[in-house]
């Protein structure tokens, strides 16, 4: 009789369980069937703002608020007025406290049935840069005259060259050191020839440069899958595995493609300053030999290269400056700290970007001392000139 009893009430149970997934099935549809649309699309807009109260910290959690009102400065809804309250975490990085009169990037978040809310995303910085990237090209004018002009138009092609032939053609899985020593190799045959124009002097420092930058690449080609770095850190590496495309990439090779780009426009420098030294010296004295001239311009090169290798050491390092403050302030050993993936990357890419940088000079030089005998003009027809070695 008992075990009638306890079948009947297991089957029981089991039947309300069965009723009560439809029913709330059921529900779900039904729910589904009456939730309104909920899809919007987000862009962010110039703003300004208004008003800005004291930061109150609120007695229920950790936050603290700011309450603000904001006009938008750009778009479809600009000049509408809007109160946001500005959650604060307490943490630098994330907190973005504004005052009166301060412009900020506005979160538009806009609905189907034209509805929107709007939220302050970042601190407005154009306004900034564009004033700064003024300074600079009307610097660059006043002081190069039309040698700066054409410089600005290098940088226009290298910019260009890096943001529509470079990145577009590694994000569709083309070899980045490949394409990054393509692009090189471009850009100084642009910024030289159009700089300093087309001559033998262009042609040996383009020769030069390429030739150092590839040296630099192949460098830490070897040492860099000898040391086994990941080329994975820095952040957005590793988030590059999440990006839409699905491109399976080669981490090393995009920390290879970096480096032969980092190191050329040091190498460019080097390059154009040496064949630049030797044409003037050939100019003011003709009669000087190739081995005089190449003597000359490793001088050149030499202190060129005292000031230029720090300047490469100091721009990789200068990033990492809060990184070597944490070593220091838990006293790592510094064994233990330039055996750290991170730190061996920027050891690697400062090493070689130098490497090539040194071998930018002779290389240079060589070829530029021969050009400019080669193609020196004599002024009677059969006259050789008297040599000075």
């Amino acid at each position: 009789m008992k075990r009638v009893i306890l079948l009947l009430l297991l089957v029981m149970a089991l039947t309300s369980g069965k009723t009560t997934m439809a029913a709330d099935m059921d529900m779900d549809m039904d729910m589904d069937r009456f939730e309104p649309e909920t899809e919007f699309i987000n862009y962010t807009e110039k703003g300004l703002v208004l008003q800005a109260s004291e930061i109150v910290q609120r007695p229920e959690d950790y936050f603290s608020t700011q309450s603000i009102t904001v006009r938008i400065e750009s778009g479809k809804f600009r000049g509408e007025v809007h109160e946001i309250e500005n959650v604060l975490s307490d943490h630098a990085y994330y907190d973005i406290i504004v005052e009166e009169g301060q412009k900020v990037s506005l979160m538009i978040e806009e609905y189907p049935d034209g509805g929107y809310n709007v939220y302050i995303s970042d601190y407005y910085r154009m306004d900034s840069i564009i004033y700064l990237l003024g300074a600079f090209i009307l610097l660059v004018v006043l002081v190069g005259r039309s040698k700066g002009i054409k410089s600005l138009v290098s940088l226009g092609v290298t910019i260009s060259a890096v943001l529509f032939v470079m990145l577009p053609l590694i994000l569709r899985g083309f070899n980045p050191i490949f394409v990054s020593v393509i692009t090189a190799v471009l850009v100084t045959v642009v910024t030289i020839f159009l700089v300093a124009g087309i001559n033998h002097k262009s042609a040996s420092a383009i020769a030069g440069t390429s030739i150092g930058v590839i040296v630099a690449g192949v460098i830490s080609y070897i040492v860099g899958n000898q040391a086994s770095l990941s080329g994975l850190s820095a952040e957005e590496a590793t988030m590059l595995m999440y990006i839409p495309q699905g491109i399976q990439f080669n981490f090393r090779h995009l920390l290879f493609a970096g480096i032969i780009m980092g190191a050329l426009g040091a190498a460019m420098d080097v390059g154009i300053s040496i064949a630049s030294a030797i044409d003037e010296i050939h100019k003011a004295n003709p009669k000087l030999s190739s081995r005089r001239l190449f003597r000359s311009g490793m001088n050149v090169g030499k202190d060129v290269m005292g000031t230029m290798v720090n300047t490469l050491i100091l721009a990789y390092t200068g990033t990492s400056i809060p990184m070597l403050l944490l070593f220091m302030a838990y006293e790592t050993d510094l064994s233990k700290v330039f055996n750290l993936d991170v730190i061996a990357t920027e050891i690697v890419r400062s090493l070689s970007g130098s490497i090539g940088l040194i071998l930018t000079i002779p290389i240079t030089a060589m070829i530029a001392s021969y050009y400019a005998k080669e193609n020196r003009v004599t002024k009677k027809k059969g006259h050789k000139e008297n040599e000075v070695i």
